[in-house]
């Protein structure tokens, strides 16, 4: 009833259990890219951190409405809702479902609910007309918002620094997949997307090489260098595309964007071929 497989809308969530590893700068530059390349985009920051609404000069502690009033319906998402509590971000074409601070006590409050784990579904099943993709920010931590975007999501992509300590938690974060995928009967593809490389250090570089050696089939070979100007971008709540097309960072993400289009293309014509 609420599946969004059939639709034209692209779903794509954005999770690692690990933070700091660029989820938020993932969403908000692969959002900006698509949309200066005409595409209707919406933004869903399901993080109680904000830093996706923050980034758009939101105050995830002050705002009004955000996606936690999507939740205060015991498990329905009344019609209307989620297109009421949408906000433009600063890029033509971009729009942001903020998050709120009120996130953090979901858990609690969600206890013997029923449906709880379908509501991001639900509310994207009433703006898919709206939309050509959907990008998901997620909080760091497993519960009730990851499995909500894992199970709205066509596409999962994992940021890993290329570190040491972020390859042990992208080993957490796959065995976390499993486990929902399991639970949920539902196949979702995925693409580990090496970030915040930098190629003059020794530990970057082993990291990098140790990703492409373990995970070679899901990998995107190439990676997210370090660049200062994604740090510009999100001080003046811009995405970095518009801020310097040009730089490292931009241009990385812009051929990430043509390989995902690509490579989720390929998976949906396998699924109906």
């Amino acid at each position: 009833m609420y599946s969004l497989e059939n639709q034209s809308v692209r779903i794509w969530a954005v999770a690692n259990q690990k933070g700091g590893v660029g989820k938020t700068t993932s969403v908000v530059a692969l959002g900006g890219l698509l949309a200066e390349r005409g595409k209707r985009v919406l933004v869903v920051d399901l993080d109680p951190h904000g830093s996706l609404t923050s980034w758009f000069g939101y105050d995830p502690d002050t705002i009004a409405h955000s996606v936690f009033d999507l939740f205060q319906h015991q498990g329905k998402v009344p019609e209307g809702l989620p297109a009421q509590l949408i906000t433009e971000a600063s890029c033509k074409g971009l729009s942001l479902l903020p998050a709120s601070a009120a996130l953090a006590t979901l858990e609690r409050r969600m206890i013997g609910v029923e449906g709880m784990g379908l509501i991001i579904s639900r509310a994207l099943t009433q703006l898919w007309d709206d939309f050509d993709y959907v990008l998901l920010d997620n909080t760091p931590s497993l519960g009730v918002l990851m499995v909500n975007a894992l199970a709205a999501a066509q596409h999962l992509i994992i940021p890993v620094q290329t570190e040491f300590l972020a390859i042990k938690g992208l080993e957490r974060m796959l065995h976390t997949l499993k486990m929902i995928m399991r639970s949920q009967k539902n196949e979702l593809s995925y693409t580990i997307v090496p970030t915040l490389y930098d190629r003059r250090t020794q530990a970057s570089v082993k990291s990098l090489n140790l990703l492409r050696k373990t995970y070679r089939e899901s990998l995107w070979q190439f990676a997210i260098p370090v660049d200062t100007k994604f740090r510009d971008a999100s001080q003046g709540g811009i995405t970095p595309s518009a801020l310097d097309a040009e730089t490292h960072g931009v241009r990385a993400y812009s051929h990430l964007l043509d390989d995902l289009m690509a490579r989720v293309g390929r998976v949906k014509e396998r699924q109906h071929g």
